[in-house]
């Protein structure tokens, strides 16, 4: 087994440290709302895993060697488990989610931004453990390691190697010649859409404290709300028209800013994944208004226009949050908003799911076989944005989509020992795979995991981790031929 372990430990060392900073603000929500024991805990958990990554990054800077791609797919899982396994200790300690298994379920539902939570009185939780639940979507919404990626070069570590493992988040694309330049761009935008929403939300009446925890959850498309009830909690228009709008910006290709920035603003326009993005919400929108007035004409207009377009950017971009419960409208409606879930934002956004962009391609693909069958000797390249898509990465897409649809059965076979409907079996999988939150029936909106067995929260864990990292990244770990020497 050829892997550099020196620079494989001093990674996780130096996420170790990252994860345990990034406690920094809610040890201080916690001072500031009086919650002396969370602030003590928050305090011990930060200065021991401080440490405990120095030690680890100190101890193995000397032998560290280049990174390499064979490196990167184990220091991606490894560092995901661990950031998980940090996350968790918090909810552990303080005695809020008591059990390991749903502190983990708990913590990998918040890095990963999946949403889905086994909470049942959210609001009875501390206000500092509420804050970290819902900065593990910041975190994760970028990616753990995108930030490590941009710290690297200061500290002698390569980070190239190490993106092209990162599946997730706007980081694969670069913009410019650093990948660790690249990285700080898109944390400086992302930055940037959460100071602007904040305030947004703060004019909308919220406090800065109810403003961040839900910007958190829109600009990382997590879901996670400080309220029982999530958004609805606020019964608030413009609360919901401002989420809803930076649901729909954060569900669009990071790397589309930049360039539309340096003044390239018909990119937008030029790039195939936005337009069918962006049709696909005003059409799924539009659809799903039409059926809630034809379904209950006494319905307000404008909050079914609002409820429409909300519910729409929350499962298209696997964001989670919810102002209804759409199992209460028509059974068309929710066969659309089912194949939103499968389809997720662009690729380099924040969202989950499927990916539009791979969504184009598979619809191109099928349209090929079609016009192939009619027309057995022309030849048809697959293209997007007017280029020749190669071969490999067409293969590689469908790849993707069959390997995607079953996991979900595999998955939803394991959680079918639950004995519980086929409708929770299937959808509590695509939902964790998918990264999106809520499904349907018992883990519906207006539902929870916390009747699942601590076996079916394992695997849906791992789903949503597996998901977060577009999965391809942890089984190439179980293939034996990752493990021997001779390659």
């Amino acid at each position: 087994m050829n892997l550099n372990l020196s620079s494989i430990l001093r990674i996780i060392g130096l996420v170790l440290m990252v994860i345990s900073i990034a406690m920094l603000p809610s040890f201080l929500v916690s001072l500031i709302y009086g919650e002396t024991d969370v602030a003590r805990a928050f305090a011990s958990i930060m200065l021991l895993a401080v440490i405990i990554g120095l030690i680890i990054f100190k101890l193995c800077q000397y032998n560290a060697k280049q990174l390499r791609v064979r490196d990167g797919f184990l220091i991606v899982t490894l560092c995901w488990l661990v950031s998980t396994i940090l996350g968790s200790i918090p909810f552990i300690v303080t005695g809020s989610i008591p059990s390991f298994t749903d502190a983990f379920f708990e913590s990998a539902s918040g890095f990963s931004t999946t949403g889905c939570s086994i909470l049942t009185d959210i609001e009875a939780l501390p206000k500092g453990i509420l804050f970290w639940r819902s900065f593990t979507h910041w975190i994760g919404g970028m990616g753990i390691l995108i930030f490590a990626i941009a710290l690297m070069p200061s500290l002698g570590i390569s980070g190239q190697n190490l993106a092209v493992s990162e599946a997730p988040g706007p980081s694969l694309d670069k913009i410019t010649p650093k990948m660790s330049d690249t990285a700080k761009i898109l944390y400086v935008t992302y930055i940037l859409f959460t100071i602007l929403e904040t305030i947004l939300l703060m004019l909308g009446g919220l406090s800065l404290y109810d403003a961040l925890i839900h910007t958190f959850g829109t600009v990382g498309t997590g879901g996670f709300s400080s309220y029982n009830n999530s958004i609805a909690h606020f019964d608030s228009a413009y609360v919901s028209v401002v989420i809803t709008v930076f649901m729909v910006l954060c569900g669009i290709n990071f790397n589309l800013y930049f360039v539309s920035l340096r003044g390239s603003f018909r990119v937008f326009l030029e790039d195939t994944e936005f337009k069918f993005y962006i049709f696909s919400f005003l059409a799924a929108s539009f659809f799903i208004l039409i059926t809630i007035m034809h379904g209950n004409p006494s319905e307000n207009a404008g909050d079914a226009v609002i409820d429409s377009s909300f519910q729409t950017a929350s499962i298209l971009t696997t964001t989670g949050y919810s102002t209804t419960d759409y199992e209460q409208w028509p059974a068309v409606t929710q066969m659309v908003i089912l194949i939103l879930m499968f389809m997720g934002g662009s690729s380099s956004s924040t969202s989950g799911g499927i990916k539009i962009v791979r969504v184009v391609i598979i619809l191109k693909l099928i349209r090929r076989g079609i016009s192939t069958r009619l027309h057995p000797n022309v030849i048809e390249t697959i293209k997007l944005n007017g280029k020749q898509m190669p071969v490999d990465t067409v293969s590689a897409i469908a790849n993707h989509f069959f390997l995607y649809i079953a996991m979900i059965f595999f998955g939803a076979f394991i959680v079918s020992f639950e004995n519980v409907d086929l409708v929770t079996c299937f959808s509590s999988v695509i939902t964790c795979l998918g990264n999106i939150g809520p499904g349907f029936g018992a883990v519906g909106p207006s539902e929870n995991f916390s009747a699942l067995s601590a076996l079916s929260k394992w695997i849906l864990s791992i789903y949503m981790i597996a998901g977060r990292l577009e999965f391809y990244t942890m089984f190439v770990l179980l293939m034996p031929r990752f493990w021997s020497s001779n390659h």
